[in-house]
């Protein structure tokens, strides 16, 4: 058995943060040290309905709960911008950041990683956490080499507050690295309705969709002369992730910089 790892949850009453208490729960080595709510101060996990039995103090403040305990790692599950204002407070208090937050823009994260390095405190910022997502963005990026035109499709709950989201966005860069920036569709193409085409990231169109009865799905359309290829996940349930969330809270405590996306963490 491994070492013990401290945890603090940020989010443990949203969809993704009940699957993480779990997971922490049923874990010999991690140990639940606080969670972080926007209510519930003073309260612990068991008293909240719904929520494991788990003797573990709740905070409506995330300095206030890194002050009180010895904590390793923060998992932060909760929204775009609290994630990034967690995870610079986490660095500052010397705690491993593993966020599964999207929203993080170019500026954001190249502040996390002059941060995290100057700490030496390993980071992991994930759009997706399920791995079979991940294979599907490294092998989009396979495919790509062959098939320039491309458009992605992703399918969301509808309480999700970011779009597109952050799987489409990794999906697109990753691409980018294997194919030039490439205009799609006719040259004299316009849309009747604003937006009909999607967001436009090189040349490649993204779609969102937002519906109830989704959870997390995407798919990777290439188009080719005479045929086409279709790369697709889907996650039907938030236990898709966890796999995910267990691979970054061992891994993070190995590193001393910031990871941006599950594939640079798993082979």
């Amino acid at each position: 058995m491994g070492e013990q790892i401290n945890i603090v949850l940020a989010g443990p009453r949203g969809r993704m943060g009940k699957e993480a208490l779990h997971l922490i729960h049923n874990t010999k080595e991690f140990s639940l040290v606080g969670a972080v709510d926007r209510k519930h101060d003073g309260q612990l996990i068991s008293d909240i309905n719904g929520l494991p039995n788990m003797d573990t103090p709740i905070y409506t403040n995330l300095e206030n709960c890194l002050q009180a305990h010895q904590a390793d790692v923060l998992v932060d599950l909760t929204t775009p911008e609290i994630g990034k204002r967690h995870t610079e407070i986490a660095l500052q208090y010397g705690v491993r950041p593993v966020v599964g937050t999207t929203g993080f823009s170019a500026e954001d994260l190249a502040r996390v990683t002059e941060l995290a390095a100057s700490k030496k405190l390993g980071t992991i910022i994930a759009p997706n956490f399920a791995v079979g997502a991940v294979l599907m963005m490294k092998f989009s990026q396979m495919a790509a080499k062959y098939f320039p035109d491309i458009e992605i499709i992703e399918l969301h709950h509808d309480q999700k507050l970011d779009a597109p989201s952050g799987t489409a966005i990794k999906t697109a860069q990753l691409i980018s690295a294997e194919r030039e920036a490439k205009q799609q569709g006719h040259p004299d193409e316009h849309e009747a309705v604003a937006g009909a085409r999607g967001a436009n990231i090189d040349g490649m169109h993204i779609h969102s969709v937002r519906l109830p009865g989704l959870i997390a799905h995407q798919q990777v359309l290439f188009g080719g002369n005479g045929q086409t290829l279709t790369i697709r996940h889907d996650s039907y349930n938030r236990e898709s992730f966890m796999t995910g969330v267990k691979i970054s809270i061992e891994t993070v405590m190995k590193l001393d910089h910031l990871v941006y996306g599950l594939e640079n963490i798993i082979a």
